[in-house]
């Protein structure tokens, strides 16, 4: 396919480049506006400014139409121009963190340090072990496994008790890796691998909300701004190629452009529970089978051909498997013939269903 696609850090084009052009274009951290505010094109070096091989031609800016870039960042204001990195908010907090974290971990070195001292009356005396005194003149005296030492009249030991380096370490940065799991927009447990203090319902909840936040970033920023170019462009030059016969693409494009994206699906902490409430959603009317099967990162019509093809295999070889509605009911006995899963083990809900459709066929 005549088609490249190359993958640019932001820094290629500079915060700083911000110029009026003479055709009266203006130019702001990088990117190039109109008179009517339109971007029209950007200004990259040709190498990451951060490269150390970087060559001084490499600094001169290359101009590239606005319709040859894509500029994929997620708009937090109206009027922004540039995106912010995801760890921005939280970059100051992780410094202090990290620096705090080396302390901590320092005093609890010092605190692990084993030291004794010998007090005695008369500073004449020999201590434990009749050590050698140094340069100073301190005496030192090492202690061993199983030592029985007697000490003389008056002498007494008296060991070093510094702070605690642990007191409250871990409620503290339990409690900083929480604040920045909020400014990076994911949960503590995520952020950690911390699961220590969570039940299935507490991490449901969470996982929610970060779904919700992840399904928005897919469709509004990913999908938008990247997927749907990159399908446009990769659309229109394997028709220009003659790779792929699109007849009356020339007239109305836009109907070959047509894409359904369906982004990886989730799995859930309790598979059992989700797919029953799946399945009730679904006999109720609130969602489709469509709607379902996307939602675990599959296409529907796939997934029914595969189906199709699988039951059609199965009965070509006389197969009769507890996974097909068709034969066995979901008690697992067999089905009558002509009837579906709806047969033996129909809900109570569904024969008052269908009573009261029967009354209401002889009152007619």
């Amino acid at each position: 396919m005549p088609l490249q696609l190359q993958l640019l850090e932001a820094e290629h084009v500079p915060l700083t480049h911000n110029t009026t052009l003479a055709n009266g274009n203006v130019v702001r951290a990088g990117i190039e506006f109109d008179r009517r505010g339109r971007r029209v094109a950007y200004h990259l070096t040709r190498a990451h400014p951060g490269d150390p091989a970087m060559h001084p031609r490499d600094h001169v800016l290359a101009r590239v139409p606005a319709d040859r870039i894509i500029h994929l960042y997620r708009p937090l204001r109206p009027g922004q121009i540039r995106g912010e990195p995801w760890l921005a908010r939280a970059l100051v907090r992780l410094d202090e963190l990290d620096q705090f974290d080396d302390a901590a971990l320092v005093k609890a070195k010092v605190a692990a340090l084993f030291t004794g001292f010998v007090v005695s009356p008369d500073p004449e005396d020999a201590v434990i072990g009749d050590g050698e005194a140094d340069e100073d003149g301190a005496i030192l005296a090492s202690l061993e496994p199983g030592t029985m030492q007697r000490l003389g009249p008056g002498e007494d030991v008296r060991f070093a008790e510094p702070a605690d380096a642990g007191a409250g370490y871990d409620a503290f940065f339990r409690n900083q890796l929480r604040a920045v799991a909020t400014a990076a927009g994911v949960t503590y447990e995520q952020l950690s691998g911390d699961l220590t203090q969570v039940n299935y319902s507490s991490i449901r909840a969470g996982l929610l909300e970060f779904r919700r936040r992840c399904e928005t970033i897919q469709h509004a920023v990913v999908v938008h701004q990247l997927c749907r170019p990159v399908w446009r462009e990769w659309m229109s030059s394997a028709v220009l190629a003659g790779a792929l016969a699109a007849p009356g693409f020339a007239r109305d494009p836009a109907s070959h452009l047509v894409a359904k994206w369906i982004p990886q699906g989730w799995q859930w902490v309790d598979p059992e529970k989700e797919f029953k409430a799946v399945v009730l959603a679904i006999r109720a009317g609130l969602m489709s089978r469509s709607e379902a099967i996307s939602a675990f990162g599959y296409d529907a019509e796939e997934i029914d051909r595969e189906i199709a093809a699988d039951n059609a295999r199965a009965d070509a070889l006389g197969l009769v498997l507890d996974s097909d509605p068709r034969k066995v009911a979901r008690t697992g006995a067999a089905q009558p013939d002509g009837e579906s899963d709806g047969g033996p083990d129909r809900d109570d809900d569904d024969e008052a269903i269908e009573a009261s459709m029967e009354t209401d066929r002889r009152s007619a």
